[in-house]
């Protein structure tokens, strides 16, 4: 797997991310303030994800995504490990991410790669999106937020 950071004049892998978050509205705002990183596996992207530089020496994985094909092979962790090695290597201090409360298999794989829970947003995807979202037979309503230090 290569995983190369895209350049401006890149087109978002949009399949990818709409993946991770339904809104096309705000994923193009975040693309276009972050640092949008696709992986590469036999000339076929199979992942994105998306650094987002915030305050005080952190930076959000903001959006990342493994296509349903190539789900269940580690691309995942791949992806977050690389994530948290261009984060430190860009000096950031942490490491922020979110997940839905219906995010069972993302809640998991996160902590296995080292992320803390840190807090809930309540209601976010509520207040955020105009049609309610639903995964594995749970309304996604509460944001878990998670952390990864240096």
């Amino acid at each position: 797997m290569e995983i190369r950071l895209l350049n401006d004049g890149d087109g978002l892998p949009m399949d990818l991310l709409l993946e991770a978050d339904p809104s096309e509205e705000l994923v193009r705002e975040y693309c276009g303030r972050g640092h949008v990183y696709e992986a590469i596996v036999d000339d076929a992207v199979i992942g994105v994800y998306v650094l987002l530089p915030l305050h005080g020496g952190a930076v959000e994985i903001k959006n990342i995504a493994v296509a349903e094909n190539a789900r269940g092979r580690g691309f995942g962790k791949k992806l977050i490990l690389h994530a948290l090695a261009e984060a430190k290597r860009s000096g950031f201090t942490h490491v922020e991410i979110g997940t839905g409360n219906s995010s069972a298999g993302q809640l998991m794989l996160y902590q296995k790669c080292g992320f803390r829970i840190d807090s809930i947003d309540r209601d976010f995807f509520r207040r955020n999106y105009p049609e309610p979202i639903f995964e594995n037979g749970i309304e996604c309503r509460d944001m878990i937020r998670l952390v990864y230090t240096f």
